[in-house]
This record gives structure tokens, sequence and C-alpha cells, in this order.
């Protein structure tokens, strides 16, 4: 059984003694620290850091936890952020057709990799329904007519707060969100594509690109904002190919390393691993 513990995310100023505060503060209220990871952005004087610790014994209750850290973060200009790690993210998966990373999550969250809720899948075309099915998690169409996003987005924000969902993973969900709906769920919208943006975009990259003869493919998981696909990446991961790859294995491995990608995005954002400042992350 793993401890119920606190995670602080921190990013602040620079300045000697902030680790040892930081230490101190836990020690002082008999807390025991599991994982204290930092980084000092020396460009920006930023310091940044992940502080996880086991509430067994600790004499701060968490509901008066926040007021703590406050008293500890204002002086030295914190923004901070508090989790508990018995709170399970509960996360809504978007899908379109391609079923490969709704298949590996579903598959790697039966398996007890995931560590969060799947209250339900949703998806503007019904293929993917037996997937769901197979699973046991609800499975909800809300078809995108043109000319009116606006209405499709508003119901599927009435699903996902019906839900009590926090996170939304695009898992090959082939629409684009509006800013109103990306705005509703700041820093917690995850998106994967292969990396050949923009260099080969549209409906079959991987042809364009394989006609040009590529050495690299690769995919990219990011936070989504309100400028396609410019948000804070999260991780990247790529592979060599050669002339002796056809169009249908490049799509292969790509959808291979697609999967692999998405599930290391969606395991660090559950953790809290994840801190991001300026359109960029701070993974720890």
């Amino acid at each position: 059984m793993k401890p119920n513990t606190a995670i602080l995310l921190i990013h602040c100023p620079d300045q000697r003694g902030i680790v040892a505060a930081l230490a101190g503060f836990i020690a002082s209220e008999n807390g025991n620290i599991l994982h204290l990871d930092q980084h000092v952005d020396t460009e920006q004087n930023v310091f940044f850091a992940r502080v996880e610790w086991a509430l067994d014994g600790f004499r701060i209750p968490r509901e008066r936890l926040g007021e703590a850290v406050e008293q500890l973060a204002g002086p030295r200009r914190m923004n901070w952020q508090l989790f508990f790690s018995d709170r399970r993210p509960r996360l809504a998966i978007f899908v379109s057709k391609q079923s490969h990373c709704l298949y590996d999550l579903l598959a790697r969250h039966e398996a007890g990799e995931l560590d969060a809720d799947i209250p339900m899948i949703v998806s503007n075309h019904p293929d993917l329904r037996p997937a769901a099915e197979r699973f046991g998690i609800p499975f909800r169409v809300v078809s995108v007519t043109p000319g009116e996003r606006a209405a499709v987005e508003e119901q599927a924000t009435r699903l996902l707060e019906s839900a009590g969902v926090d996170t939304v993973v695009l898992a090959r969900y082939m629409q684009i969100l509006s800013g109103d709906f990306v705005r509703r769920y700041p820093d917690q919208i995850i998106n994967i594509h292969h990396s050949f943006l923009p260099a080969f975009p549209g409906a079959k990259p991987y042809h364009s690109a394989h006609a040009r003869g590529v050495k690299i493919i690769g995919a990219t998981a990011h936070y989504v904002t309100e400028t396609l696909d410019e948000g804070p990446i999260i991780e990247q991961d790529v592979v060599r190919v050669s002339h002796r790859q056809t169009v249908g294995d490049l799509v292969r491995q790509g959808q291979d390393l697609e999967k692999v990608v998405l599930a290391r995005a969606v395991r660090w954002h559950i953790e809290k691993r994840i801190l991001v400042y300026h359109n960029k992350t701070v993974v720890f």
C-alpha cells in the first residue's frame, strides 16, 4: 500500500535558502519527505521544485495545509499548487476513429499503470464504442456539425462537468477545440500528434514524409492552448527510419511512438510531475 502523500509544486524567483525552508517547514511538522526535486533556470533566475511527503504523522490537517503553505510562500513570492495523492484525477478520453492510443491507455489503466479514474470516452463518431464497452467505460457520441461548434462544445462541457472530469486526453481526436473550451481547462488538456508538423501537415503526413525520404519520425505530447499545436511540450520521442520503410511501416512506427509518448505524458500529469511556465514545462 502506498502512503497518502502531499505534493507541492512551486516556482519563484531564485534565492538562497528555499530548499532549507521547504525541508524545515515539513520537518518541523513531523513530516517525512519522500521526494524532493528542484531545478533553477539560471537564464530567467527562476527556481522550480516538486516536494512530496508522507501525511502519516504530519501535524497539520489537510484542510489547513494550504493556509500554512501560503505563510511559507508569501514572503518568498512563490507560486504554488498543492495536491493529495489519494484524490484520484478523473480523465475523459476524446477520440475520433483511430483506435491505437485509446486501446493503449485503456489497457494501461486496466493494468494499474494510470492511477486515475476514466468516467467516460467522448467521440465525434460511433466507431470506437466497442472498445469502450470492452473496458466497461461509458461512451458518449457528440457529433460535430459545421457551424455549430459552440453548441457541440457546450454539450461536451456539460458531460464533463456531470462526471467531475478535471483532465481531457485527446487520443487522436481529430477536431480543433475553441479558445472558450480550452480556457475552461488550462493545462488540463493533453494532445498527441506526430512530429512532422509543420513540415508535413494535412490528412496524409506519412505519405508526404515518405515521398521526401525522411530519416526520423516522431511524436509529441503537449498541453493544448488557444494557438493550435503550440502548447507547452510534455514529452517527445523519435525513431530512425530509412529507404527500406514503406508508408505502412512509417504509419505503424509512428503510431507506436504516439502510444508511448501519450502514455508517459498522461502518467506524469496524473502524478503531478509537470510545472508549466511561460509555455514551457519542467518535468520532474
